[in-house]
């Protein structure tokens, strides 16, 4: 199964950062943030990635190009104009790399997506957020759902816009940023139905959380799986800071691959 990420928006809330590279790019611990979100989901054994790229995506396509080498031991014999790698530092992933435009909405890059996703069921995500989401467990529950798409739902009090979900999991509608109480929100880390791009229809305009997702929900056809797990977003510098704290401190939830390390090594 695909995975397709989400990694051309400005990412104007960490312009410190961004006016250099894409959002997906900053880094935490020395790599950026889309190698994090990569890593859980080879985790889980699923290998084949699609990134949208948009603003800066020259960064993006370098960074795989060149990451064999960014990430092995080599020897550069200068005199014998000769590359020796020494210690192979490499991922079992396929990344395909799509522009999709440095203005266009979310739901347009999906959109373009759509002739490399074929007529298959896929994975979607933003490129700039982490969880530990159990993602077996989040497909079992998109094929019991019967549903075109499951959205892993969080909760974080008083930032973004709310779900309602009845004691089905379906969701039916959304809200503005609710106060008070803390609220189930859109975590990204979906599962989906090739039929959600018939939803898509206002062309590179189309915000994929607003009419696509709204239409689904208001069709029945959206499915929640509650994450009462770590999730956090990197909207901010501050964002940054607490998720590189977490990492060199040897404490990121999110990190399930070197979990499995320690236990193998332990």
């Amino acid at each position: 199964m695909k995975v397709v990420i989400l990694a051309g928006g400005l990412g104007t809330r960490l312009s410190e950062e961004t006016d250099l590279k894409p959002k997906p790019m900053v880094e935490i611990g020395g790599r950026p943030i889309l190698w994090h979100i990569m890593k859980n989901y080879s985790y889980w054994g699923f290998n084949d990635f699609v990134i949208l790229t948009g603003y800066k995506s020259h960064i993006i396509k370098d960074y795989f190009i060149n990451y064999y080498t960014r990430y092995s031991d080599i020897t550069v014999d200068m005199a014998n104009n000769s590359v020796e790698i020494h210690q192979h530092r490499n991922e079992p992933w396929k990344v395909t790399m799509l522009y999709t435009g440095q203005d266009t909405m979310t739901g347009g890059r999906i959109k373009k997506a759509q002739d490399y996703i074929g007529n298959e069921r896929f994975m979607l995500t933003y490129g700039d957020g982490v969880a530990n989401v159990n993602i077996p467990e989040l497909i079992k529950s998109h094929e019991q759902s019967k549903k075109l798409a499951t959205m892993t739902a969080v909760q974080l009090s008083g930032r973004f816009g709310a779900l309602v979900i009845k004691d089905n999991n379906m969701i039916t509608s959304f809200m503005e940023k609710p106060k008070g109480e803390e609220s189930w929100i859109n975590g990204g880390f979906f599962v989906c139905e090739p039929k959600i791009f018939d939803y898509i229809t206002e062309g590179n305009k189309t915000i994929f959380e607003r009419a696509p997702l709204e239409n689904m929900a208001n069709d029945g056809q959206l499915n929640a799986f509650k994450h009462e797990d770590f999730w956090r977003p990197m909207d901010t510098l501050r964002d940054k800071m607490e998720l590189t704290d977490m990492w060199t401190e040897g404490n990121a939830p999110w990190a399930l691959w070197m979990k499995e390390v320690e236990r193998l090594n332990s």
